[in-house]
């Protein structure tokens, strides 16, 4: 007599049970900037141009809502910033925070639902943090700020984590399961800053954050490019469920895998810097194998991460093999 099958996992119930250590039947994957319909999460963007430019939920405008401008090179990428908005750090009563606008940054939320089905529903802050007080101030002035100015920097930066737990609780009215963050701290070879010093002036504002989003109810999925494996386990302990080590071919993965296996769920791709561009498709399978069995469990642990990248050089093959790679992936279970 043979016994009934398991019941397959709807896509959202795959991610949540990839993040909270639940058993999902196969790795979930996200297709991050196109063809997302073909994976088992679908992201909002939160992010808007200037009053008047761009459209809800797209990445189409050059001046953003603070008030920076990305200058569109035509090579695929969202661009590079143009001049500092703040040429001067600015008094507490001189910084320009949002309108939040919620009713048109939401407008597109029902059709962006009914699109999504039963896949999990992620809302993308686009660039957050440090990151958009660098845009604002200029990556030069933004990495003498906090120690040369440091209530000046407390201000701006407090303001701009104000605005996107605005944004968090917004995106928990309307339904969403998670909060997406983005704000690189690795180089190539290691952090823009010492961890001691990100502990110091960063960690305490993100815990509060990231807190704020946990009470919500929302999962905390944080993107990082760069090396920066000196932070990843405060990252963990201050409540990032989704960790996207978005250049694994630049961390030791063996020691993440070693310090953090089974405690973090990760979202990682092959790289977009190697495996993925100059690969066969052997070989990416072969690596996103290996990127499973350093940092997944049985119990889950473990998302796969796609972006199309022709712009790197990645062939549409390549592409392809990507998310068959992941999809098939096995997760301990018969």
């Amino acid at each position: 007599m043979t016994s009934p099958r398991t019941p397959k996992d709807s896509p959202k119930q795959r991610v949540r049970k990839a993040i909270e250590f639940h058993s999902p039947d196969r790795v979930p994957v996200v297709f991050w900037n196109c063809d997302q319909a073909q994976g088992d999460v679908m992201l909002y963007h939160l992010s808007l141009g200037a009053p008047g430019e761009g459209s809800v939920n797209a990445w189409d405008w050059s001046t953003n809502e603070w008030g920076y401008r990305l200058e569109k090179m035509g090579d695929g990428t969202m661009g590079h910033p143009v001049e500092p908005f703040y040429r001067e750090l600015p008094s507490e009563d001189q910084i320009q925070v949002p309108e939040l606008r919620e009713a048109e940054r939401m407008s597109a939320v029902p059709a962006f639902f009914e699109a999504c089905g039963d896949r999990y529903r992620l809302a993308s802050l686009d660039l957050s943090g440090f990151t958009v007080y660098t845009l604002l101030r200029g990556f030069e002035n933004a990495m003498q700020d906090f120690l040369l100015e440091p209530e000046g920097f407390a201000a701006l930066l407090d303001r701009v984590i104000d605005f996107e737990c605005d944004l968090m609780r917004m995106a928990a009215r309307h339904g969403f399961d998670g909060i997406h963050l983005a704000d690189d701290w690795g180089t190539q070879t290691g952090l823009m800053i010492s961890p001691p010093m990100w502990r110091n002036y960063f960690k305490p504002r993100f815990a509060r954050q990231f807190g704020l989003a946990r009470r919500l109810g929302l999962h905390v999925w944080y993107h990082c490019c760069g090396e920066f494996l000196g932070i990843m386990e405060d990252f963990c302990e201050i409540g990032v469920d989704v960790l996207n080590i978005s250049q694994p071919n630049v961390n030791d993965m063996e020691e993440v895998g070693r310090r953090l296996r089974g405690r973090q769920c990760f979202m990682v791709p092959v790289s977009y810097q190697t495996t993925s561009i100059q690969g066969t498709p052997e070989e990416i399978r072969a690596e996103a194998q290996r990127l499973y069995d350093l940092l997944a469990v049985p119990e889950g642990g473990f998302i796969g991460y796609v972006e199309e990248y022709s712009v790197m050089g990645m062939s549409p093959e390549n592409y392809r093999a990507c998310g068959e790679a992941f999809r098939t992936l096995w997760c301990g279970k018969g």
